[in-house]
Parts: structure tokens; sequence; C-alpha cells
């Protein structure tokens, strides 16, 4: 038997770490992302087809930088499970499983991290995910096929070159969480409240609200913590700001990816210029409406 799978990775705009239980339990969390055609993918061959003839045989691999803030790690993980139940995802129900299911391997693990990934790389789309006590729900943004064309070709991905360990960061977040910090608690619910403000404005094509949508996220999480930002990121943003509607550095920060929404096409092409000589790695992308996707063959 072969199984083959892949999950696409995220970039988030809106929300991010309130999909974390420290966050949720209390306040109720809500995050906005959209998976992109950069994917994990995943193969398990068993018996004739294993290399050797027989037993069970594993492998995964996946084009995305180290420590890019895309969400990786929970792509892996969605397609590691997927290849261990080996069934189709037909239902919204059985993504969600899967989704569930990779987080709280995660959890078992002792990481310290959110929901949004997992469901992200299950689901694909543009979702706003909303986390409660009772679970997950998952709201899809509707943008019109000819406004989504126009969004994508908006934004510009790079690669920093330097990843970064989430896990420290968000160390630091939840221990100021834990101790009461006022300035944690209000950034935290600004960001919420603003992934619900972000799908209104992608539905009525506001890219203008959308990209200051996008920086407030990043002044927020460098209210989080300092080590969410950095010199390498802030030069970049001071490289390209005339440019721009706004934009944020992906994930926890500190590294990896940054996101920037272009204020044209023109625009666009510049931005990627002046990224290209400050010896950035661009990674274009198109959104994914896959998500998790299985093939199986006995």
């Amino acid at each position: 038997m072969r199984v083959t799978c892949q999950a696409p990775v995220r970039v988030d705009l809106a929300g991010a770490w309130t999909d974390v239980v420290f966050f949720y339990e209390p306040f109720g969390g809500a995050t906005l992302n959209a998976a992109i055609a950069h994917y994990v993918y995943g193969e398990l061959l068993v018996g004739k087809d294993a290399p050797s003839g027989e037993g069970v045989h594993i492998r995964y691999y996946t084009e995305v930088p180290t420590g890019s803030g895309l969400g990786t790690s929970a792509a892996m993980n969605v397609v590691w499970l997927a290849l261990v139940k080996a069934e189709p995802v037909t239902t919204q129900e059985a993504r969600q499983s899967i989704a569930e299911g990779a987080y709280q391997a995660e959890k078992i693990l002792g990481i310290i991290g959110g929901k949004q990934d997992q469901y992200a790389a299950a689901f694909g789309g543009i979702n706003l995910f909303e986390f409660r006590n009772d679970g997950v729900t998952v709201n899809p943004v509707r943008i019109p096929p000819e406004k989504l064309s126009e969004l994508e070709k908006l934004f510009v991905l790079c690669y920093t070159g330097a990843s970064r360990l989430s896990s420290r960061i968000h160390e630091n977040v939840w221990g100021r969480f834990g101790r009461g910090n006022r300035e944690v608690i209000d950034a935290l619910l600004t960001m919420r409240d603003s992934a619900y403000e972000c799908k209104a404005a992608l539905e009525r094509g506001d890219w203008k609200r959308v990209g200051e949508i996008l920086s407030l996220q990043f002044e927020c999480s460098k209210r989080l913590d300092a080590s969410t930002s950095n010199e390498t990121i802030e030069r970049l943003f001071d490289l390209v700001k005339d440019e721009i509607l706004g934009g944020k550095p992906c994930g926890a920060g500190g590294g990896g990816c940054v996101l920037f929404l272009c204020k044209d096409e023109s625009a666009k092409w510049r931005v990627e210029q002046k990224l290209l000589e400050a010896k950035m790695t661009l990674l274009p992308f198109r959104f994914d409406f896959n998500g998790l996707t299985v093939k199986i063959e006995p």
C-alpha cells in the first residue's frame, strides 16, 4: 500500500496568539489566516511498496525554509496523522478531527502553541477560526474570484534567512500573560477583535484597511514581547514603507518570513527589487483552497 499526502502552510493575517488555550479559555480567540500553495508532503509505504519489500516506511519533505513562521511544523503533524490514519479526507468533520488530533499530539509533547496552523493545513482556504472551550468554528472568508486574484497580486512574502525559536517567544509572552500584565492582555484582545475586522475588510475588497490591520498585528506583537521584532525586520519595513499598505512578520515573529501588502502591482515590483537587493529570499505564492489531500493506492 502507498499513501501520499500534502498539506499547505499558511500566512497569518490577524488574531495570532489568541488561538492558544491560555487566552481562548477565558476570553475566546479568533484568528484569520490564508493557506498558501507551499506544502509539506508525506508518503507511507507498506509491505511490498516499502524500500525493503516489507515493513512500514514513512518520509516527509518540504521546500519551505526552516523556522519560516508559516506553520510548517503543524502542517507536518497534520500530514503525519493523515498518513497514520490512511483514510480519505472527504468531510469537514474528518478535517477537523485531524487538525485537533495534530494539536493534541503537540500538546502531549509539551509544545506551547496554538491551533490555527493545524486547522489551516487541514482545511485550506482563507478562514476566520474561532476558538472556545467547546470547540473550533470555521468561518470561510467569501471573496469574489476577481478580487481574490487582485489580492494575490499585491502580496509579497519574503524569507529573512534567520529562523527563530517560537517556543522561547511563547514562554516570554505567556509568562507575562500569567502574571496579569495589562499591556499583553490588551494587545491580545485587540488582535482577536481585529480578526473579525479583517474578514469584513477582505470581503468588501478594502485592501487599505487590510493593510492597516496587518500593521496593527505587528505593533501589538511588539507589545507582547520585544523579541517578536529585530533590527533586520525593522530595516525591511523602513526599506519598503512608501510602497506598502501594511505588513507583518509571520507566526510568532522574531525572524522567518515577513508578509507585505503592496499599494499596487507597480509598487509590488519595486518592493521585490528592494528586497532582492537586501539579499532576502522571495516566496511567491497563490492561495490554496484544497487543504489536506490524501491519496491511497492499494
